[in-house]
């Protein structure tokens, strides 16, 4: 099974920019879609944006024109650039992808990293 490593967190202000990075372990897995979901204290997980193998991405209407997620396909690497940080921003970014195994689709998770932006 894939594993996947994020890294890009940390302690930004109101305003300030952090990009996020997840790569799997391997180049040699096939991954369909690739995304960063978030969970806030007290919140249920939730996404913020994905990008299909082709490129095609979806976002939450919160961080549209703030975010913008990409892709590397040749390194299974999947990015999120935040802009226009605001403080309820702030959870642990999950990084995600559908894995193909056999004839099924498995999701596997990164082990998510802190975003805080402070006020």
């Amino acid at each position: 099974q894939v594993q996947l490593v994020e890294s890009g967190g940390g302690l930004v202000q109101a305003g300030g920019s952090l990009r996020l990075s997840c790569e799997a372990s391997s180049i040699f897995f096939i991954i369909d879609a690739m995304g960063w979901y978030r969970q806030a204290p007290g919140k249920q997980r939730e996404l913020v944006a994905v990008i299909s193998s082709g490129g095609s991405t979806n976002g939450a209407d919160s961080v549209k024109g703030r975010f913008t997620i990409s892709r590397d396909n040749a390194k299974n690497a999947v990015f999120l650039q935040m802009n226009s940080l605001k403080p309820e921003d702030t959870a642990v970014y999950y990084c995600a992808a559908d894995q193909r195994r056999g004839l099924g689709i498995v999701r596997v998770w990164g082990q998510g990293t802190q975003v805080t932006v402070s006020s």
